[in-house]
């Protein structure tokens, strides 16, 4: 990092003209342990899916079933995810961790399914922590496969009706928020109202209030696309290679990866501030500044996607950009 920030001393630009550009450029350089970091160019997309067993009390105004419906729309092409996914040239790997519903055969769709959904956080503990434990397992699997194919930056995603009742109560806890602060409307405003969702993830914040273990944290508040995101971030982490976090699931999950791995959360690029308020309270939590802000809450790293233009930009530029020419001696001047 110290050798980026001397070489952007040295270019054809007045210092700091670039603003954040370069300071991503510095982050690239101390994340890949090179300078100039390489230029991005084999980005692949795992969006991990799953379901919650919150919904059954009302958690969100979509029903489980729309968990799967969205995995056939992302493995025949026609997600938000995939759309943007193409624009960056990033292939896209749907991993199922936890889908209620039974899946068919679909092309592109890991299955890796841990157990049929969680548990109602509202109620008891989401997952067994073993269960929690194959979980990260899975993503970490996932992400060394992508990687040892060729992937030189990753973008996890998530999908799971109900996912952000789950993320509320794992970000309210590790920041010592209370449920207020961090639940927002999800995928829409379920039929008992905000504060019903907001009594949800207090009841399920007050059962894992002190615990100390994150693993338990996770088996008791979480899901298991958020654990399978936590491996996968562990697994990028480890292996110096950039990863973009997109939004609130992922912000939960890069909170528990941070407390299984200290130091998880200075390798990561957060893409995008979520509209979802727990999102910007992860972040600074997690001392991250989003580069993006366009009120997305959509998920499936669509937000890192977007962002992800940006890294290559910065890396770019950083590599292919002429030093300043040294200015000549005025004549008669020692």
């Amino acid at each position: 990092m110290d050798a980026a920030r001397q070489r952007w001393a040295t270019r054809a630009e007045p210092p700091g003209a670039l603003g954040r550009l370069e300071e991503l450029a510095v982050h690239l350089a101390g994340v890949t342990g090179r300078c100039p970091p390489p230029v991005p160019d084999a980005p692949a997309v795992a969006v991990f899916a799953g379901d919650h067993g919150a919904v059954d009390d009302g958690a969100s105004a979509w029903p489980q079933v729309v968990t799967a419906a969205m995995v056939e729309t992302m493995s025949a092409g026609g997600a938000a995810i995939c759309v943007l996914a193409r624009g960056i040239g990033a292939s896209v790997t749907v991993v199922d961790v936890g889908v209620a519903s039974p899946l068919g055969h679909l092309a592109n769709v890991r299955h890796e399914r841990v157990r049929p959904g969680t548990a109602s956080i509202a109620r008891g503990p989401a997952m067994a922590v073993s269960e929690a434990a194959a979980a990260i397992d899975a993503g970490a699997r996932i992400a060394a496969e992508l990687l040892d194919d060729g992937a030189d930056c990753l973008i996890g995603g998530d999908m799971g009706i109900g996912n952000t009742t789950a993320a509320a109560a794992l970000i309210g806890t590790v920041c010592g928020r209370p449920a207020t602060d961090v639940t927002g409307p999800g995928a829409g405003v379920p039929a008992g109202g905000p504060d019903h969702k907001q009594r949800l993830v207090a009841a399920a914040m007050r059962r894992v209030e002190g615990c100390a273990d994150p693993l338990e944290l996770l088996a008791g508040a979480g899901g298991l696309e958020i654990a399978a995101l936590a491996g996968f971030y562990l697994t990028a982490a480890r292996r110096r290679t950039p990863f973009i976090t997109d939004g609130v699931i992922a912000c939960a999950a890069l909170c528990i990866a941070d407390l299984l791995s200290p130091g998880t959360a200075g390798g990561a690029i957060a893409g995008h501030l979520s509209a979802e308020p727990a999102s910007g309270l992860a972040l600074e939590h997690l001392g991250l500044q989003p580069l993006l802000d366009l009120d997305l809450r959509l998920g499936e790293g669509t937000g890192a996607c977007l962002a992800f233009p940006l890294l290559r930009a910065a890396a770019a530029t950083l590599a292919g950009m002429a030093a300043l020419p040294a200015h000549p001696p005025t004549p008669g001047v020692d």
